[in-house]
């Protein structure tokens, strides 16, 4: 169970399999690219929990287990390219 607080992008749970694929990839890409290896056991949690949501808790800890830094670049990249238009 993922606390309310805790429930944005591909962790909320009002949102559609199809969509929470799509930010599963999203934020996985981002893991890739801002952690590099640092983030490989994370990025393999993302990729599974497209097909078993029963991961998402899993792979919200793997993220909250990151440096400061690496989760503060893949918060803010997150962020950015989900950003709503103005």
């Amino acid at each position: 169970m993922i606390a309310s607080s805790e429930a944005w992008g591909p962790f909320r749970a009002d949102i559609d399999p199809a969509e929470r694929k799509a930010r599963l990839r999203c934020l996985r890409s981002i893991v890739h690219l801002s952690t590099g290896p640092r983030g490989q056991a994370l990025a393999d949690l993302l990729l599974r929990a497209e097909q078993d949501a029963g991961l998402l808790p899993s792979a919200l800890a793997a993220l909250s287990d990151l440096d400061a830094l690496d989760k503060r670049r893949v918060w803010s990249s997150y962020l950015a390219l989900n950003r709503t238009a103005a």
